[in-house]
């Protein structure tokens, strides 16, 4: 069997600054430090940072008064940082940039007058985030059909963004039909998407050409990995979704010669290598790494209170 490995794949520089934050704050300030939601969703990550002394929690209300709390890369809504403030808490953001961006937009369009309407995951915890900037304006919108179900007229102001981490196929049709209903419909001048979440599907179309199967790593909970296998899927090619080596099926690999391998921008490349070094034993002889771009991109880690 040949292997063909996506390049970009796995962390992009929105991951690893939200995780080098909670390593340099626990360097700065000890353990214990507490971590809104998971820093970045990937169980491998959220384990060893748990070990370095890291506590993940989802209420503030676990946060004890005056102690440090780091917010994930997902963003989070303004009455988060409201009930921050009122428990004295000393705040670390570790939010993508390109996750501030949107929640910038909306901020802005909604106090223009603009209903903002936010295409993505309800449950996903940074459309929660972005949704909060604008509450009474925002309206989410999930699939086509939610489009057929609005109710404004050709004369409403209407400004839609995206969750970042969205399947470019899936933003494509929705903006498609917004723009078919409501032409006055406006959005940014580029895409809410993220670069990485854009480079890691067309780098996967790139392999999918030739692969018989598609494997993509990353956690149940990511949602730019769950967009990965569904990008295979749309393809046409038998794709899954696993988390470690141990998560292969070999049952899959019968009559395959060609298996294309990505990872989600949360996956750490220690848990790639683990996953390739497992399909050589399976019996891949040749890997080949098809590049589709370099990304040079860098963050730079918040400023921290002392």
């Amino acid at each position: 069997m040949k292997l063909l490995l996506a390049k970009p794949r796995g962390f992009c520089a929105g991951v690893e600054r939200a995780i080098q934050t909670v390593e340099k704050a626990l360097e700065l300030f000890g353990a214990p430090l507490y971590v809104k939601h998971q820093i970045v969703h990937n169980r491998h990550v959220v384990k060893r940072l748990e070990d370095l002394g890291a506590i993940f929690i989802e209420d503030l209300a676990e946060v004890p008064i005056g102690a440090r709390v780091v917010y994930s890369a997902h963003g989070i809504a303004p009455e988060v940082r409201k009930e921050a403030e009122k428990r004295s808490l000393i705040e670390i953001d570790a939010t993508c940039g390109l996750v501030t961006r949107v929640h910038s937009a909306a901020k802005r369009y909604a106090a223009k007058g603009y209903h903002i309407l936010l295409i993505g995951h309800r449950n996903h915890v940074e459309v929660i985030g972005t949704a909060g900037e604008a509450p009474d304006v925002t309206t989410i919108i999930e699939t086509v059909a939610d489009v057929h179900k609005l109710s404004f007229t050709k004369e409403d102001k209407l400004f839609y963004l995206t969750q970042t981490t969205l399947s470019l196929d899936d933003v494509q049709e929705i903006a498609e039909a917004l723009l078919l209903r409501y032409p006055q419909v406006e959005t940014l001048p580029t895409s809410s998407i993220c670069y990485a979440t854009t480079n890691r599907q067309m780098a996967l179309k790139e392999i999918s050409i030739e692969a018989d199967l598609i494997l993509v790593i990353g956690d149940p909970l990511s949602s730019n990995s769950n967009r990965l296998r569904e990008v295979g899927e749309r393809l046409g090619t038998p794709s899954y979704l696993i988390n470690s080596a141990e998560e292969i099926d070999p049952s899959w690999l019968q009559n395959v010669k060609t298996i294309g391998l990505t990872a989600g921008a949360s996956t750490p490349e220690d848990v790639v290598q683990s996953c390739i070094a497992a399909l050589h034993r399976y019996g891949v002889q040749e890997t080949q790494e098809i590049t589709y771009t370099e990304e040079e991109v860098v963050f730079q880690l918040p400023k921290f209170s002392m």
